[in-house]
């Protein structure tokens, strides 16, 4: 069952179809079958979604959206409003958000949370959604849902470069970039990659012999903690969460093979 969400995070579209074709085959004759096939829908809308197919990841969910059956109709609210807001289909976007409003607000988890900041921001007035963008990036910095964390930070670097504000939108992306590329998240990686490609930038691609470079946020997070700043202070700097700071401390401490900051500083100056 989970094969299905594992599939379309790694953005494998015949194996991620066919495993939510069997699940959604039967969703008819069964009512646990029907939450089983609402999932089905939402992962493949998080597919859908991460190919930029906004009109078609909304036709995957609509019928899910609409049930908004107990144990799925939270679930799938976030993509519900992306796939609307970017397909232009502004009713459904508001009342997507408008659902997830009622919910978030009732739990208040810094997930919920988080997830509504996202969405209030992609359905926002441009006066508005920056505030809304960093929030969600706060928030699901918080969380270990690592992969919604970078989600915002593709969406805010989009938001960026739309407003050609290049450089704070290469920042975002980058971090999107990378999040993606070590979790897997194949056509997440390749959306991030293709945003900073129209910004200008070449994404760095990853291979086995290059595992051990750092890429050019990893270095600069690297540097300025080894200049003895928190990682509270090197979040304000570059624009990004705490916990995304921590993301990154912990893969330069893996590629440079060190165990504290003490040690940073002597081997960026060796070349690590």
């Amino acid at each position: 069952m989970h094969r299905v969400e594992l599939t379309a995070w790694r953005g494998q579209e015949a194996e991620t179809r066919t495993a939510a074709g069997v699940i959604t085959e039967q969703r008819e004759q069964h009512y646990g079958n029907r939450i089983f096939g609402a999932w089905a829908a939402s992962c493949l809308a998080a597919l859908e979604n991460s190919l930029g197919r906004y009109a078609q990841a909304l036709a995957c969910v609509r019928p899910a959206f609409d049930a908004d059956l107990p144990g799925t109709g939270a679930r799938l609210l976030h993509e519900v409003v992306e796939a609307a807001a970017r397909s232009g289909d502004h009713n459904t976007a508001k009342a997507a958000l408008a659902r997830l409003e009622e919910r978030a607000t009732s739990s208040v988890t810094p997930w919920g949370l988080g997830l509504l900041a996202r969405c209030r921001a992609l359905t926002a007035d441009d006066d508005q959604a920056e505030a809304f963008y960093t929030d969600a990036i706060d928030l699901l910095g918080r969380t270990s849902t690592v992969a919604e964390l970078a989600r915002a930070h593709l969406l805010f670097g989009e938001w960026l470069r739309r407003r050609r504000r290049r450089a704070e939108a290469r920042t975002q992306l980058r971090t999107a970039h990378a999040m993606f590329t070590a979790m897997g998240a194949a056509a997440f990686a390749e959306r991030a990659a293709s945003e900073l490609r129209a910004n200008g930038e070449q994404a760095r691609r990853r291979t086995g012999a290059a595992d051990h470079a750092l890429t050019q946020q990893e270095r600069r997070v690297a540097t300025l903690a080894a200049e003895g700043a928190t990682n509270a202070e090197i979040a304000v700097r570059l624009f990004i969460s705490v916990s995304t700071v921590e993301y990154h401390l912990n893969k330069v401490f893996r590629k440079l093979d060190v165990s504290s900051r003490r040690r940073l500083s002597s081997v960026l100056r060796d070349g690590g």
